[in-house]
């Protein structure tokens, strides 16, 4: 299993990317969590196995409709999951 963290900048907040990412990563097998951040970016860590999270990571870089994703910063992360969780805000 593999781990990645993602910090997710643009018009990411108010247009449900949260939640999309939330559903995307159930349907694709992938644990972890997601959550605003104060300065309007998307935070999330995602586990799961390298076909899995690299679908996810594709669907980041644009998001859900409304959404105009800036820019994406991945990097390896670590830790075990089981589910995926929306976090509060932070």
């Amino acid at each position: 299993m593999t781990a990645k963290h993602l910090i997710v900048r643009g018009r990411v907040q108010g247009v449900g990317f949260r939640a999309s990412l939330a559903w995307e990563a159930e349907r694709n097998g992938v644990a972890g969590w997601v959550r605003n951040r104060r300065d309007g970016s998307v935070e999330a860590l995602l586990a799961g196995d390298d076909p899995s999270l690299a679908r996810i990571l594709d669907w980041a870089r644009c998001g859900p409709p409304g959404a105009r994703v800036t820019g994406i910063e991945i990097t390896d992360a670590s830790g075990e999951f089981t589910g995926f969780e929306l976090r509060p805000s932070v």
